[in-house]
């Protein structure tokens, strides 16, 4: 840092600073992420990565909930939330100084992406940021950071051998992959869910792909409207009662919030790699558009497996005779 103004260290520090306060936990991020959007809506992706991470939330609340309790016990259950935690810091803690960074960018109308490598960005999306501001290309930079962001948690989360062993080949996960439960969810306040279903999570390809086609449902110019009036109406508590209570059949809280059921968690720091050095691009993650095989409109599809999840149970209690 010999070579550094006092302001850009001065920058370095409160970027730093602003992110950890905001990565505290899943409702905070998800805060940051659509505040953000809200101030720099050419950023679309800020608001992707808000309505994504409300999902993360109630992923994380699900294991806490009427269901999974009585399926699972507590040590996988743990397990599993630490994963979907980590996960969930790890990309904040990588993308939110680059936004940061393009905010005070805008403010002085002077980029100042030389300063990502003090914060351990990827040599791709370093040239990315570059990339877009000479060339504004919102769905460019939008494609570029679902890549990154995937990449970032490849392997210190998905190939890491703690969580490879005791959560992504664990019955439980392979039982969710498998039965397309696992799925991405953009509510409305008109009680509509869209979305798309995750299947082959751990394929790095597979989880870049289904970011683009939720970016295509969450931007389409018809959809777009609604999916925004629900963030900007809706509190995240991290319970799926944050979007079941818009629904025509009136139903019972299942889910707890989150802030009042996990404890938040002190992240030790990684080992920061550049993935990019390792792992090259592929030409259709940035080139190929998102395809859908399966219908977009998904409230049906909610309420068929929320009942299915019901007849596992039920067969399961009938099998260990409680």
């Amino acid at each position: 840092m010999n070579h550094l103004t006092i302001q850009e260290i001065e920058l370095i520090r409160q970027i730093g600073n602003e992110t950890e306060k905001k990565n505290f936990d899943n409702i905070s991020r998800t805060e940051a992420y659509f505040n953000y959007f809200k101030k720099n809506p050419d950023i679309i992706w800020a608001f992707l990565a808000s309505m994504v991470s409300r999902n993360g939330g109630w992923n994380m609340c699900d294991l806490e909930g009427s269901i999974f309790p009585q399926l699972m016990g507590s040590k996988i259950r743990k397990q599993l939330f630490l994963t979907y935690e980590r996960a969930n810091w790890l990309i904040f803690h990588d993308v939110f100084p680059q936004l940061l960074l393009y905010q005070y960018s805008t403010k002085i109308n002077k980029p100042m992406f030389h300063l990502l490598q003090y914060f351990h960005a990827s040599g791709f999306i370093q040239r990315e940021w570059q990339r877009y501001w000479r060339e504004a290309d919102q769905n460019r930079l939008m494609t570029a950071l679902i890549i990154n962001e995937q990449n970032v948690i490849q392997s210190p989360v998905i190939e890491h051998p703690i969580y490879k062993k005791k959560v992504f080949h664990s019955f439980f996960f392979t039982f969710q992959d498998w039965l397309h439960f696992s799925s991405v969810l953009f509510p409305t306040c008109g009680g509509e869910v869209y979305g798309a279903s995750v299947n082959g999570f751990r394929t790095l390809s597979k989880r870049i792909n289904l970011g683009k086609r939720l970016a295509s449902i969450l931007f389409h110019p018809r959809l777009f409207p609604y999916f925004y009036e629900f963030a900007e109406k809706t509190a995240h508590t991290g319970s799926r009662y944050d979007y079941e209570q818009y629904f025509r059949i009136k139903t019972l809280r299942k889910t707890p919030m989150l802030r009042t059921t996990f404890p938040i968690i002190e992240h030790g720091r990684h080992v920061y790699e550049d993935w990019s050095k390792k792992r090259s691009v592929s030409p259709l993650w940035i080139y190929f558009p998102a395809c859908h095989h399966h219908p977009i409109h998904l409230t049906d599809w909610y309420i068929t497996k929320s009942n299915q999840l019901q007849l596992i149970l039920s067969l399961y209690k009938i099998v260990e005779g409680k």
